[in-house]
This record gives structure tokens, C-alpha cells and sequence, in this order.
């Protein structure tokens, strides 16, 4: 589900968006008006703490900042290629299980983990002149941080729904999401993409819409469940195997409607 979200978003940027900031500000709105449904529905639990709660806000702050990141490099590079990488989160959210959450690793989960943030890196590598020089896309550093935050947003969200419901976490987390996401797009530029979208009834109101009230929803939903059933480190590893069903579904639709997603399919990229 969360690869679909991707998908989406890749589209929204590729054929309509002429800011960076643009589809950030459209989901900022969306998450923010859906945390503010999801509070008022699910209300104050009767076990919700201070702690917890600022749990769930923190965790969602940390998701969004992940998450702008992440939209920065999906605006000029292929999904394919820039989503991946970001799956180098269980790494980082393994370390801040141990270190926070008292978790442990066993030596094949380590050997797991190592292999995805080595595909990651392989996934950025860049070559000039044949081969003469290889060297990481600048870009690998910006998503490895997001990486990062999104590892953190899980260990502290696992903290928050060890207390509270899962959709009353969601909601909060939801809330603080779309909030840190309109602080960082709030721009003229894109502010002008989405009056144009209005006025112009685009079909990117319709794609975010889908996504960001239903699709976005059930993935971060399933998310959050999930971490209230087992562990951090564990979690955070199984969401990595999005970037498969991320290849899938970019190598499907490129073959289908070649150039819809400006991927480039070739048999050495999808080895790669």
C-alpha cells in the first residue's frame, strides 16, 4: 500500500507539479485536515498520558520531516531509484530500538538489515567516463537522513501506541505530520500550483485526494498496528520490502505507459 502512495505521488510530481514544495503543501493539507477528523472522532482516551501523546506528536513531527526530504529528491529523480533508499531505515531505527527500547537483534536480522542499506548505497552510485570514477549520488546523503528520521518516527511511535489506541496515536501523528509539512511548503510558488489546480479542476486533486484521504491512510493505519504488535527494529525491517513491490509496480506502469513516471526501464536498471 505505502509503494501505491509512492506511485501516486511520483505521477502527481512528474505530470503536474512545477515546485518541489507543491506536493508537500497539498499533502500537508490533507494530513493535516485528517488528523483533525481522526481526533475528533476517536476523542481523549481514558489511559492517554502526557507522555504517550507527546510520543505520538513527536514520532508524526519526525515523519514529516522525513517525508519532505524525501519529496525534495522524488522531484527530480526516478521512484525507483530515490524510495529505496530510503529503506535504509531499519538500521537506524535497530540502534535506537537497542539503545531506547531495550530491544534486541539477532545476528541474521543484522545481516538482513546490512544488506539493505548495502543495496541502498548501490542504488546511488553514479559513474563519469565508463568507469573510471564511481561515486555516490549527492542525493544518497539527503535520503539516508530520511532515512533517520523515518527509523525514529517508528521507535517513538512504537512508545506511543504501547499506550494509547491505535487510530487516537494516528490521529495526533497525523496532525503533526501535516503541520510540519505546511510550515515547510508554505511558498508562493506552490501556494500558485494549487490555486491553478482549483481553478483549472485538475486531475492532481483527484490522484492526491485518493491518496492522501484513503490510500496514505490505511498504509500509515497498518503501520502503526503493526508496531503495536512487535517490535521497532522488526517493523521497521518488513516495511523495507515496499522498495520490491515499489520496483513492481514503477517497472509495470513504465512498460504499460512508457514515460508516465519519467522512469527509465532498461534490463541493467531493473538488475541494479
Amino acid at each position: 500500500i505505502t509503494a501505491l502512495v509512492s506511485i501516486s505521488d511520483k505521477t502527481v510530481i512528474y505530470r503536474y507539479t512545477r515546485s518541489p514544495l507543491t506536493l508537500p503543501l497539498l499533502i500537508g493539507i490533507a494530513q493535516t485536515t485528517a488528523g483533525l477528523v481522526v481526533i475528533g472522532l476517536t476523542w481523549l482516551p481514558s489511559e492517554a498520558t502526557l507522555r504517550a501523546g507527546f510520543s505520538a506528536l513527536i514520532s508524526g513531527m519526525l515523519f514529516g520531516l522525513s517525508a519532505i526530504l524525501s519529496q525534495k529528491v522524488l522531484f527530480n529523480q526516478e521512484v525507483s531509484r530515490a524510495i529505496p533508499v530510503t529503506q535504509a531505515s531499519p538500521i537506524f531505527a535497530a540502534l535506537l530500538a537497542i539503545m531506547f527500547l531495550d530491544e534486541s537483534i539477532a545476528p541474521l536480522q543484522w545481516f538482513g538489515i546490512f544488506a539493505t542499506v548495502t543495496g541502498s548505497a548501490f542504488l546511488s552510485l553514479r559513474t563519469r567516463g565508463g568507469m573510471q570514477s564511481v561515486f555516490l549520488d549527492r542525493s544518497f546523503y539527503v535520503l539516508m537522513l530520511s532515512a533517520l528520521l523515518f527509523g525514529a518516527a517508528n521507535v517513538v511511535g512504537k512508545v506511543a501506541v504501547d499506550e494509547l489506541p491505535v487510530l487516537f496515536t494516528h490521529g495526533l501523528r497525523t496532525l503533526a505530520l501535516g503541520l510540519v509539512m505546511l510550515l515547510f511548503a508554505s511558498r508562493p510558488a506552490p501556494w500558485a500550483d494549487v490555486k491553478g489546480y482549483f481553478l483549472g479542476r485538475s486531475p492532481a486533486l483527484i490522484l492526491v485526494g485518493i491518496n492522501e484521504f484513503i490510500t496514505a491512510q490505511i498504509g500509515i493505519i497498518l503501520l502503526l498496528w503493526a508496531l503495536s504488535m512487535g517490535p521497532a527494529s522488526l517493523v521497521s525491517a518488513l516495511i523495507g520490502t515496499r522498495a520490491g513491490f515499489l520496483l513492481l509496480f514503477s517497472t509495470t506502469v513504465a512498460l504499460i505507459w512508457p514515460g508516465a513516471l519519467g522512469e527509465q526501464i532498461t534490463p541493467g536498471i531493473i538488475a541494479i
